[in-house]
């Protein structure tokens, strides 16, 4: 297994799969991004032994043994079963991630993106192999959610949906499949309505960041407040995944200008200290 990209979602995947017996390879563009990848891994290792996810140090070290970096992507997805990029959310980038496995990986091997609202078969069309590209959407932390939402593109197989639906029961996933190639799919489509009315809700004077959370947590049972899920998302991902529902679905999903603001001066949330609650430095 290769993952293309060793962020705060890359990172989370290769634990999943190393836990669940699996040989993977985390890809980064240079040796810095590398090491913070892999450091990430390390500390979600030792967050699932103190969580009784995994059975003590000996199975993280088990796990952590089948985890393997590189900085050549070709060099690792030519070895590669299965492959799943978990690159930034801009979709040339993704495009050409995609592209370069695509010439580097077996004929055989289903390449997966971890993406939260762009076209599947547009993504696709940067292979040579669309009826092997599909969705994979995971949740952050990938360690800790349950859900992997698989999306068919267009020209996506019954066979390689049928991959990637093993795959996930292998990983101790749940999943969900949207079979249409829709702007945000089934789940962005419907945390952005969350997301982008709770904002609305705090910036109209209704009510305070605190109490909106605790309204969706204790009345409708989430585990966590839609701004509070915007922080730990990122708020710059929250407004780019709105800015593509507004062009597809109209302005119930635009963001209010607070969120604007926020992004603009830098505060997106737990991965730079401040967003809709004040972290007390970068996480």
């Amino acid at each position: 297994m290769v993952v293309g990209g060793g962020g705060t979602m890359g990172s989370g995947i290769a634990q999943v799969v190393a836990q669940a017996g699996f040989q993977v390879t985390v890809v980064e563009t240079d040796d810095a991004a590398l090491e913070r990848g892999l450091q990430r891994i390390d500390r979600g290792l030792q967050r699932a032994v103190r969580a009784g996810a995994l059975e003590g140090p000996d199975a993280a070290a088990a796990a952590r043994a089948r985890i393997k970096g590189s900085t050549d992507l070709e060099a690792a997805a030519a070895t590669a079963d299965h492959v799943i990029e978990t690159v930034v959310e801009v979709l040339d980038v993704k495009a050409d991630v995609l592209g370069r496995l695509d010439a580097a990986c077996r004929d055989d091997v289903v390449l997966a993106s971890n993406t939260s609202q762009f076209s599947i078969s547009r993504l696709a069309a940067a292979t040579g192999r669309p009826d092997r590209v599909v969705g994979s959407h995971w949740f952050n932390p990938p360690p800790v959610m349950r859900l992997i939402e698989l999306v068919r593109g267009v020209e996506t197989s019954d066979e390689t949906l049928a991959t990637a639906l093993d795959l996930a029961a292998r990983y101790g996933k749940e999943t969900i499949v949207c079979k249409k190639d829709t702007q945000g799919f089934v789940t962005s489509r419907l945390i952005a309505l969350f997301m982008v009315e709770a904002a609305r809700i705090v910036e109209e004077g209704i009510a305070d960041v605190e109490d909106v959370n605790k309204a969706c947590v204790l009345a409708f049972n989430h585990a966590l407040g839609p701004l509070d899920t915007a922080d730990l998302s990122g708020l710059d991902v929250l407004q780019n995944v709105a800015d593509g529902l507004v062009e597809h679905y109209g302005e119930r999903f635009l963001v209010p200008p607070g969120v604007r603001s926020r992004v603009n001066a830098g505060h997106l949330g737990r991965k730079t200290g401040r967003g809709f609650r004040d972290y007390g430095g970068t996480r």
